[in-house]
């Protein structure tokens, strides 16, 4: 581990005990109330798994076009987490927006390619595991297709009529909130530096153990 894992942890615990009491503070929103704070944990949930998808498809391109294995496995261990992170975003709106909308789910441009683009990743997932030889290679034009359709859906509520709030939410927030929101972005965005240094750190682990079992080979 680097000698900034134990801090960049410590720091990254901290600011999840805080988050509680910080989105406490936070004042309500005029209409939604207590609900809206779902958003805190909801957007930021978003911001990671965004981010790891374009890790994971610069880093499938790479590996396309050089070759490089260890590309690959940053790639693959981004998808992982995307696929996460994505899980927790659609499972926060629909709670918010029963509360908000008054249903669960709406089949309107943001939501039905938000589901689509984590369907994108998991389809991922089960190439590399089941695919067979020539799977990292598929699977990651898969990873590059999914990051060309993220500024898609990040726009998608500004060109099309959608329920869903427009992009233009987060820099009206009011001050209390607006704090409170990049603090919950922040701790979000720490914790994903954190599970990607162990997800690619146990790749490379795995990827030595798999050459030493080829070389004790007659």
């Amino acid at each position: 581990m680097t000698r900034f894992f134990l801090p960049v942890f410590g720091v990254t615990a901290l600011m999840f005990a805080g988050a509680p009491f910080v989105i406490a503070d936070a004042p309500y929103e005029s209409t939604m109330l207590l609900v809206q704070k779902i958003f805190y944990f909801h957007v930021p949930a978003w911001f990671v798994m965004f981010t790891a998808i374009f890790i994971s498809g610069i880093w499938s391109a790479r590996y396309l076009f050089k070759g490089d294995r260890n590309a690959d496995r940053v790639a693959f261990a981004a998808a992982e987490i995307a696929v996460v992170f994505g899980l927790m975003g659609l499972v926060t709106g629909p709670l918010w927006g029963r509360k908000a909308w008054g249903v669960w789910w709406q089949w309107d441009a943001r939501l039905t390619m938000a589901l689509l683009l984590e369907a994108i990743f998991i389809g991922y997932l089960l190439v590399r595991k089941y695919g067979g030889p020539g799977s990292e290679k598929l699977s990651a034009a898969m990873a590059i297709f999914g990051m060309l359709n993220v500024p898609f859906v990040y726009i998608s509520v500004n060109i099309w009529r959608t329920i869903h709030p427009k992009t233009s939410v987060v820099p009206t927030l009011g001050p209390g909130m607006f704090g409170a929101f990049w603090f919950s972005v922040i701790a979000f965005m720490l914790l994903f530096a954190l599970l990607m240094h162990l997800r690619v750190r146990l790749e490379q682990q795995r990827a030595a153990l798999d050459d030493l079992y080829l070389a004790e080979e007659p």
